[in-house]
């Protein structure tokens, strides 16, 4: 028997960096279906909203609300900015993330996921969801505390698998020193655990919490199985199941062949589809996302045992995503035309996960565009660890400078084609540096356009999305 919780038949994708924003994530949840906050590196994004003059006053008026004033108020004093910078002065530089992060990273982490999460949540009885990535770990126990500090009602993660997330909610809520396991590529050193205590880093108890549930974004029946066979009963509110037509990372194909310039193509074969009556019988509700942003995809859905579907371009291309409006026209006209390509990209997150981009011009998906950017790994968001011959841990990415990652021991085979997602997915959600261009990421189907605008030029709102859906 279905959760009576489980009633929303649209969960909307947590998509990318500043696009799933607060606003719109309030947006779908006060229209009656699941709101998605992303919560992908917030502790960079935040920081640059204070400094283009806080829009509105939204991020000070959720971080008056944070519960302990003396983390909150100096991040306040240190990145607000009266008016915004002025037009070509880069932002105020925040640190990156290591294993051992400053008491600001972790105070900005702390207050970036609260306020987003408050904002969602604000003058809004519905539910609200924040969005990770397992693979970008280092900030997971400081960004899991402050989302639930707000009261939010799930947390969902793909990009991985998320096994540790049950336990890390219940440390928080209990009041337990939290720690979270992060893998090491070295031959001594296979792992390190971060840990942290937030009664002894606020200096005072947490208030009361209420405990947020889980939902894991899975891409296969086997990955659904080992989650609910490793977790403890009930570990699990529901699954969000992604496709490999959606946007953004992608599931590893099993099959991948070499086109004629010599680039990776993955082949998504039947060993690749999910079974969703057998996913059915495992009692746990779920979403079915990738090219679902249909009526009639719903009601499939729901023929194959689902609760509904999860939808993400349908949202970023809507006029309250956070998407640079300028983009977003440029995207819709060409997917009303019928003329936007988006492909699958073997090479160009740091991740090695295959990934959805758009071919729009003036964006790194451009070789032109690409090969005049200069490489720079400064946010860190996609590092991974690595052991270095001192015994101590590394950081490196395959798109920072080429030099660089081979003082670090990474092959240079892996920085082909590389590309600087950090960077880039801020500018898609326009708090990017000016020099940096934007990537942008959608899924492959993008024919709900032509229901939705009148013309090439028009756009439309979340509501109308929302009531097109539904049908």
């Amino acid at each position: 028997m279905k959760s009576s919780l489980i009633i929303p038949d649209i969960y909307q994708g947590g998509m990318g960096v500043g696009i799933s924003t607060p606003n719109l994530s309030r947006t779908v949840s006060l229209n009656g279906q699941q709101g998605t906050v992303s919560g992908v590196a917030v502790e960079r994004v935040v920081p640059r909203i204070l400094q283009m003059g806080d829009p509105g006053g939204h991020i000070r008026r959720a971080l008056s609300h944070f519960p302990f004033p003396k983390i909150s108020e100096p991040i306040l004093n240190m990145f607000f900015v009266e008016g915004g910078i002025k037009k070509g002065t880069p932002f105020k530089a925040v640190p990156v993330f290591t294993v051992n992060p400053t008491h600001l990273l972790i105070s900005l982490t702390l207050c970036a996921n609260f306020a987003f999460v408050w904002l969602a949540k604000e003058n809004n009885p519905n539910p609200v969801s924040i969005n990770y990535l397992e693979k970008v770990a280092m900030p997971h126990i400081y960004a899991i505390t402050g989302a639930i500090l707000a009261d939010v009602d799930y947390i969902t993660m793909g990009a991985g698998i998320p096994l540790q997330i049950p336990k890390v909610i219940n440390d928080i809520v209990e009041g337990r020193e939290v720690s979270y396991r992060l893998p090491v590529i070295g031959k001594n050193i296979t792992s390190h655990t971060m840990a942290f205590h937030p009664e002894k880093f606020f200096g005072t108890a947490m208030p009361p919490v209420k405990k947020p549930r889980f939902i894991p974004i899975i891409s296969s029946n086997l990955l659904a199985e080992i989650l609910i066979h490793k977790l403890p009963e009930g570990s699990i509110y529901a699954f969000a199941v992604e496709e490999n037509i959606a946007g953004g990372h992608n599931a590893p194909p099993r099959k991948i062949l070499f086109n004629e310039k010599g680039e990776p193509e993955p082949i998504y074969g039947e060993k690749d589809k999910i079974d969703y009556p057998a996913l059915a019988e495992l009692g746990i509700p779920f979403w079915i996302g990738g090219g679902y942003a249909s009526p009639e995809k719903l009601k499939w859905a729901r023929s194959v045992g689902a609760a509904g579907i999860q939808a993400g371009s349908i949202f970023a291309l809507s006029e309250e995503s956070g998407m640079n409006p300028d983009l977003r026209r440029k995207i819709r006209k060409l997917g009303y035309e019928g003329t936007l390509n988006v492909r699958t990209d073997m090479r160009i997150s740091p991740t090695g996960f295959p990934f959805k981009v758009a071919d729009i011009e003036g964006t790194i998906a451009d070789p032109e565009i690409y090969e005049a950017r200069t490489r720079i790994c400064n946010q860190g968001e996609l590092v991974s660890l690595y052991e270095r011959p001192d015994g101590k841990i590394g950081y490196r990415c395959p798109a920072e400078p080429l030099d660089k990652f081979r003082i670090k021991g990474g092959d240079p085979k892996d920085t082909i084609g590389r590309g600087c997602l950090c960077n880039g997915l801020f500018t898609t959600a326009g708090v990017g540096n000016e020099e940096e261009p934007p990537v942008v990421t959608l899924g492959d189907n993008v024919g709900f356009l032509r229901f939705l605008m009148k013309n090439s030029e028009d756009s439309y709102t979340v509501a109308q999305a929302i009531r097109y859906l539904l049908g």
